[in-house]
């Protein structure tokens, strides 16, 4: 009898359940009798006891539903290790509720903070299996993340229906796309969607090359301009801000986000009439796309071989074409980004589009 814990934490995204669902498939066709333990709103549920045993009935239909039939919530891997309001472990309360249960295994399902968390776990005795969930495609150790392409979708679509008010009211549209610290989905989106310009986290940009880029369009013809910027896009002047000073400017920020300081500059410069557009958390809502319902499903049907083969430690990634195991202490603590100099951002140069540097 195998006895698995399960959780999902952090942001929601796409094709947690299918994952989770090809995980349960997995091991339960492989004729071992299983029982599934999820735990509720992520590690809160492993901290406080708060879970229930699944059966297949649970998993049942859940290939094309968003979000998490678990929940999820945020808890910082920097406050693991500080006590809660009433002075509990956290550590301590997640292994004494994983031996309490007589777990053979966790899989834990998430992004960069959690995988901190997770590897942890690991230090600390535990057997664990992680499977990579974010929408930025920013975990170190896998070249693709299930949710990535399901909000490259949405975010495209948005920008697709922006073109067309776009062209017909001849403005300038900024459409401000999720990444706080990475751009790839910014800059697959923009790409996507046709963008002209594109303003991603690892590129600062110079708001008069941007001003450049829109005004050589104009000269051109072009009645419009659309920029797909990354929510947490710099310019080179706050890039060259110490830590300190970025932060006492950010506290007396009068702007809802960086695309309506853009936005407002823009049209100080130009005088164009400029418009922003956020997609927001639809980005992360809705069902997953086929890509990622099937990638999903491979990377929790290869953690359920894993748990059979007793082989823990290790996230189910994807490397050059192919589903791969990763040492968990080799993904922690670790951001993948986009290299300025990779052959996307020079490829999409060479297509005109401009990253305001």
């Amino acid at each position: 009898m195998k006895r698995i814990g399960m959780l999902t934490s952090g942001g929601d995204c796409q094709a947690l359940n299918a994952a989770m669902r090809g995980v349960v498939k997995s091991l339960s066709y492989s004729g071992e009798p299983v029982e599934i333990y999820g735990f509720l709103e992520g590690y809160k549920g492993l901290i406080y006891g708060n879970f229930r045993m699944l059966t297949g009935a649970d998993f049942s239909g859940i290939l094309t539903k968003g979000g998490t039939i678990l929940g999820s919530s945020r808890t910082p891997f920097k406050l693991m290790r500080e006590p809660d309001e009433n002075g509990l472990d956290k550590v301590e309360a997640m292994k004494q509720n994983y031996y309490k249960l007589r777990l053979d295994c966790l899989v834990i399902l998430g992004g960069n903070g959690t995988h901190k968390t997770a590897n942890m776990l690991r230090e600390e005795g535990l057997n664990v299996v992680t499977l990579p969930k974010t929408i930025d495609n920013d975990l170190w150790g896998t070249d693709m993340t299930f949710g990535f392409q399901s909000a490259v979708n949405i975010a495209t679509d948005c920008i697709d229906c922006i073109h067309t008010t776009a062209a017909s009211h001849g403005r300038v549209f900024i459409v401000e796309v999720m990444g706080h610290k990475v751009g790839y989905l910014t800059l697959n989106a923009g790409m996507a969607g046709g963008a002209d310009i594109i303003l991603i986290p690892e590129i600062p940009y110079d708001i008069n090359k941007v001003v450049d880029a829109i005004n050589k369009r104009s000269e051109r013809g072009s009645k419009f301009t659309i920029l797909a910027v990354a929510e947490g896009a710099i310019s080179k002047e706050d890039a060259a801000l110490s830590k300190k000073e970025y932060k006492k400017k950010m506290a007396d920020y009068k702007y809802p986000s960086v695309s309506y300081e853009i936005a407002e500059k823009i049209q100080k410069k130009t005088g164009l009439d400029v418009r922003v557009t956020v997609p927001g958390h639809t980005q992360r809502g809705g069902s997953p796309c086929p890509y990622d319902r099937v990638f999903a499903s491979r990377l929790g049907a290869e953690a359920g071989r894993l748990i059979l083969k007793g082989e823990y430690g290790f996230m189910v990634g994807y490397k050059n074409r192919e589903i791969v195991k990763v040492p968990l202490e080799d993904v922690a603590g670790k951001l993948k980004m986009v290299a300025p100099d990779s052959d996307i951002i020079r490829e999409a140069k060479l297509l005109g589009i401009s990253f305001g540097d």
